[in-house]
């Protein structure tokens, strides 16, 4: 196990904070997820200190120390674990397969717990996890930041303004362009592991549909193994009809040569389609942070923004220009802060992950079979 100074350690008070006290978080997991979102996010928050970081690489406890100087770093999820009692929350930025267990020792032992997506491999584990935060009485969700992109923002604003009349069609894309396979877990054909996009951006896209348009009544999808050398899915489409009448069509892609829209939203006044990514993840990537001097945060030119009109082609300048929302991935952990100090719901809660795992499962079951999923009401 290594540690910052003793001096760093010696620092740190023990047991529940005062209200004037940041909020002490263990961060597990030092890969992509948690160095560049979970980490800078949290040391955005007024309310929350980074405390411990565990990662077994060498090179990513010097990098988390350079990175968040007050940081301490351990070697395992479990000398986290062993100092439950004093810290506030633990965030889990580790491999999928090992979000179940994780969140079962930290609820166990007594802390809050936030999990990176997806919570857990079926909606009968996710439920599970929830009985038991309950019957804690500790707050348990799930980091679906895409919530907070800015075009999702601004799609979820103009039907809550009714701007494009009642949604009949939602069209929802995360696709890209990686002809050659990665590897690692992410794209094992393992399903201890969890890989594959249908459970990686497919767990957005699912989210933001349910949280746009409510429940689902039945699922069908096409999913494929399209690059040579890949063992897991990495060109998927999902059909969603929701209890509303609407229906949602999503596709996740590491083969798409021209991408599509990111959202194309269709109503019986007017529709909405807008392209590009929110700027967030490349600005963490790059370094940038939230609420740094000259930096404003989760804007995007007037170029990127989407379009809105009836009856013509936004390609060829039909309709209007719609002002893209700010994206706000930093609301998301002020809210957490929030639900830690003041109770009441987290911002992504364990029941709305397992309702977006059910519709996974379900699309999982209809590619393999070659058919429509129904779910039952209330399932």
């Amino acid at each position: 196990m290594s540690e910052t100074s003793e001096e760093s350690a010696m620092s740190r008070p023990t047991g529940t904070p005062a209200p004037s006290d940041p909020l002490r978080v263990g961060l597990l997991g030092y890969g992509l997820a948690g160095s560049v979102f979970h980490a800078p996010l949290i040391a955005a928050t007024d309310d929350l200190l980074l405390d411990t970081v565990s990662t077994s690489d060498p090179q990513r406890q010097a990098q988390a120390r350079a990175e968040h100087p007050q940081v301490r770093t351990v070697d395992t999820p479990e000398a986290v674990l062993d100092r439950a009692a004093d810290l506030d929350l633990i965030v889990l930025a580790t491999p999928n397969k090992t979000h179940v267990p994780l969140a079962t020792a930290a609820l166990e032992a007594g802390v809050p717990v936030v999990v990176d997506k997806p919570l857990a491999a079926t909606a009968a584990e996710a439920e599970k996890l929830a009985a038991l935060a309950e019957e804690r009485g500790l707050l348990l969700s799930v980091f679906q930041n895409r919530r907070w992109d800015n075009d999702f923002r601004t799609v979820r604003k103009l039907i809550e303004d009714g701007a494009l009349g009642d949604v009949t069609r939602f069209e929802s894309r995360f696709e890209r362009w990686r002809p050659q396979p990665k590897g690692g877990w992410r794209e094992s054909g393992d399903p201890a592991e969890i890989g594959g996009l249908l459970y990686d951006l497919g767990s957005h896209l699912a989210d933001q549909a349910l949280t746009l348009f409510g429940p689902v009544v039945s699922v069908y999808a096409e999913s494929d193994v399209r690059r040579p050398g890949a063992e897991a899915d990495d060109d998927t489409f999902i059909a969603l009809t929701h209890t509303s009448g609407v229906r949602s069509h999503l596709w996740v892609s590491a083969t798409t040569p021209l991408l599509g829209p990111r959202f194309r939203v269709l109503g019986t006044k007017a529709g909405y389609t807008k392209h590009g990514l929110d700027p967030q993840e490349a600005a963490l990537r790059e370094g940038l942070r939230p609420g740094a001097e000259g930096v404003e945060w989760g804007v995007e030119p007037k170029s990127g923004w989407g379009r809105m009109g009836a009856g013509a082609s936004p390609r060829s300048g039909g309709g209007e220009p719609v002002p893209t929302l700010p994206g706000d991935y930093p609301a998301y952990y002020t809210a957490i802060a929030r639900a830690l100090r003041e109770g009441g719901a987290p911002p992504v809660t364990a029941a709305e992950a397992a309702a977006a795992l059910r519709v996974l499962e379900a699309a999982k079951l209809s590619a393999t079979e070659g058919r429509t999923v129904r779910i039952e009401a209330g399932a």
